[in-house]
């Protein structure tokens, strides 16, 4: 008999779920242990807005107040650190049921750099590296931003042996460069003799923010178009993403050990309210991949979602609707630039936010 529950039955069908959130209360109330023994939920990604709003809110007012008492000396970022630690310690050790009965493939849990490192290669390895170790955990994934400075990184750690979820990718072109950086990883890893086997990475492509930046320009030159690039997009990353893992290269390094770098759809809430509430969900179903739902989207899949194989379906149809935009006069990798800028610089002001609140929330407590 089929399970009724549409999260459990898009997990069966080879598509990860992910949850795209996590704060203190979640793990104290046994929220998620709820979502992994009910939803069959494989994993946590958290980054640093989902963070500071936790924080904000007062969820993590007794944690600061301990943490004082136990060190006064700490600075806001070291405060940060401390308790996100804590926290995805207890998630990943949750969810590692989950990574032993996959065997590693899931039941990951992501903690993110330092925003503000995102154009510092070496900045970026060294604090990656120190936050794998200090969690020192098989089910750790430590996110590394995507752009120019992070592929560099990205290999690095790789070859150091650093899981990496690579995220903020809005461009087909610069998930390709960051799957070869991950390949080299691979390979300088296997040329000094380490094993393989348990490397794991993902590359979170971020989907429905490419619809938010052209849907105004399309409403006036090519309105039927709205709504439909950014899966479009994904479509043909996926494609990539076939090639790349399905050819020879990898075939050498996968009967060595290694795993595929799988794709991960981020950014998958529906930001246009007149827009179906799963747009970003039900179109982009596949094996292999991974979905990081945002809680109300999370709710709404299990509430209605339809599972079936989308992924590779219509592509032709999404590569035609992509070539229409330079007949539009859009350019779609100068679109993308200005994602992974705007991405880059709302992840720093969230961070800086976070941090602001950490020293306004602990400033009595000192004095």
């Amino acid at each position: 008999m089929p399970d009724a529950n549409p999260l459990r039955r898009l997990n069966a069908s080879g598509q990860s779920v992910w949850y795209d959130h996590i704060q203190r209360s979640m793990l104290t109330s046994g929220m998620l242990a709820r979502l992994i023994a009910e939803d069959d939920l494989r994993g946590l990604t958290s980054n640093p807005t989902i963070f500071e709003k936790a924080i904000a809110s007062g969820d993590y007012d007794a944690a600061l107040r301990r943490e004082l008492k136990r060190n006064p000396q700490q600075s806001s970022r070291e405060l940060f650190f401390t308790l996100a630690i804590d926290d995805i310690r207890a998630a990943a050790t949750a969810l590692r049921p989950t990574y032993d009965a996959t065997d590693g493939v899931d039941g990951m849990v992501s903690l993110e750099v330092s925003p503000d490192l995102a154009h510092d290669v070496d900045g970026t390895v060294r604090e990656a590296c120190e936050l794998f170790a200090r969690l020192d955990l098989p089910n750790i994934m430590i996110k590394v931003p995507g752009t120019v400075p992070g592929l560099h990184a990205v290999e690095r750690l790789i070859t150091e042996g650093v899981n990496v979820n690579v995220t903020l990718l809005f461009s087909v072109e610069r998930y390709v460069s960051v799957a070869e950086a991950y390949l080299r990883g691979l390979e300088r890893r296997r040329a000094l003799g380490l094993p393989l086997d348990r490397i794991a990475s993902v590359a979170s492509f971020f989907v429905s923010r490419l619809d938010t930046a052209l849907d105004p320009v399309l409403a006036q030159r090519r309105p039927e178009l709205q709504g439909r690039i950014a899966n479009a997009n994904a479509k043909l990353a996926y494609q990539e993403y076939l090639d790349i893992f399905g050819g020879a290269h990898f075939a050498a390094l996968r009967a060595a050990g290694a795993r595929p770098q799988r794709l991960l759809w981020a950014s998958t809430s529906t930001k246009n309210p007149t827009y179906p509430d799963l747009l970003y969900v039900d179109n982009l179903i596949g094996p292999d991949t991974v979905n990081t739902l945002p809680p109300a989207t999370y709710d709404a899949f299990r509430d209605h979602g339809t599972v079936a194989r989308t992924l590779d379906q219509d592509v032709e149809t999404a590569l035609a609707q992509l070539a229409q935009l330079p007949e539009l006069g859009i350019d779609l990798s100068a679109v993308t630039d200005q994602l992974e800028i705007e991405g880059v610089n709302a992840f720093i002001r969230s961070f800086e936010t976070l941090l602001t609140a950490i020293t306004v929330k602990t400033s009595p407590l000192l004095a």
